[in-house]
């Protein structure tokens, strides 16, 4: 299901793997590319280590959704989280219920 025009949905992402070091989520909106890097430490921890979203993109939430889809993937695939991006571990201090998902 797609989100509804100027919004993001965790749907509207994509994850790329780059080999068995890691990969990244990726999301175009209105022509602007917003992504998340992670480097996979085991087949059971992923490391957030950068998250970029252009600035015609701020305040859509788009970071929020890359996080997010993160999240969704880690409790559906049974994987853990080590936030070290910035964004990334300031997005979950503010949502207690996905740190589920957190290593350690």
């Amino acid at each position: 299901m797609k989100s509804e025009p100027g919004k993001v949905s965790t749907a509207d992402l994509q994850r790329e793997e780059r080999g068995p070091s890691g990969g990244r989520w990726t999301v175009v909106v209105d022509g602007h590319a917003a992504q998340m890097t992670f480097s996979r430490a085991s087949a059971a921890l992923i490391i957030i280590d950068h998250t970029e979203v252009p600035d015609a993109l701020r305040g859509r939430s788009v970071g929020q959704a890359l996080v997010l889809r993160a999240v969704e993937d880690a409790r559906r695939e049974g994987f853990r989280i080590i936030p070290l991006c910035p964004f990334a571990r300031s997005q979950f201090e503010r949502h207690p219920e996905w740190r589920d998902v957190l290593s350690g």
